[in-house]
């Protein structure tokens, strides 16, 4: 069996958050799996990039995510996320949502952020399906995905691409909650974790933000990590 390709977003101001949803995301699955970091100076240097700085955007992805089918070829599955996650559910559960009819599935979030600023002073912005773009899992030959050209993705408003304009609501899929839970919104479940833990509002990476769920597992995979760079050094 192929491997199935994940994209992550890499923000060069959250190396580590990157890495531990990466070890995390690995150390769960029960098959092969690539992960692949979505930075954007690669994609300048590969001319796939060339929007603009918007001054909105509280990510390096907040764009490039879109990137993920042309990445993948145009072909078969691929899943897209945010580096702000900690994963603690196999990734091998989505695989029964890969239905042909959909173009991409997600967590249909209805969510209204609480607070005005997130992360590192960034600014919490609202609009309609807010998080839905934080996890993908796009059906990268579908006639629908295939309009996220390279050219698309840089022109086209963030709105079109964030609300998933470009497919017809019929074509978007849903995956459980679980898969895009988000910290300090959602109800932990009754027992065990969530699947995918996502810190939308700030993480245990920041100095600030400490007092969240799942911190303690956060920063145990994050000193495993560590350990393993230093000890492969």
């Amino acid at each position: 069996m192929a491997p199935l390709r994940i994209y992550i977003g890499w923000d060069s101001r959250e190396d580590i958050a990157y890495q531990v949803a990466r070890q995390s995301l690995i150390r769960h699955s029960s098959i092969p799996v690539e992960v692949i970091p979505i930075k954007i100076n690669e994609l300048v240097d590969r001319g796939l990039y060339t929007r603009g700085i918007d001054p909105l955007a509280s990510t390096e992805f907040t764009y490039s995510r879109f990137l993920t089918p042309s990445l993948a070829g145009f072909d078969g599955w691929a899943i897209f996320c945010d580096c702000d996650m900690l994963f603690f559910g196999d990734v091998k559960d989505l695989l029964q949502y890969q239905d042909p009819k959909y173009a991409v599935c997600c967590v249909k979030h209805d969510y209204s952020p609480k607070g005005s600023v997130k992360m590192d002073g960034k600014i919490q912005t609202n609009y309609p399906r807010k998080n839905w773009s934080s996890v993908m899992m796009f059906n990268c030959a579908h006639p629908s995905v295939k309009k996220l050209t390279a050219a698309t993705v840089n022109l086209e408003t963030g709105a079109y691409l964030h609300r998933m304009e470009w497919a017809n609501d019929s074509e978007i899929g849903a995956i459980p909650t679980t898969w895009n839970w988000l910290e300090g919104w959602n109800e932990p479940p009754s027992e065990g974790y969530p699947a995918c833990v996502h810190y939308t509002r700030g993480g245990p990476w920041f100095d600030n933000w400490q007092d969240v769920a799942y911190a303690t597992e956060w920063h145990h995979e994050a000193r495993e990590y560590k350990a393993m760079t230093e000890g492969s050094a």
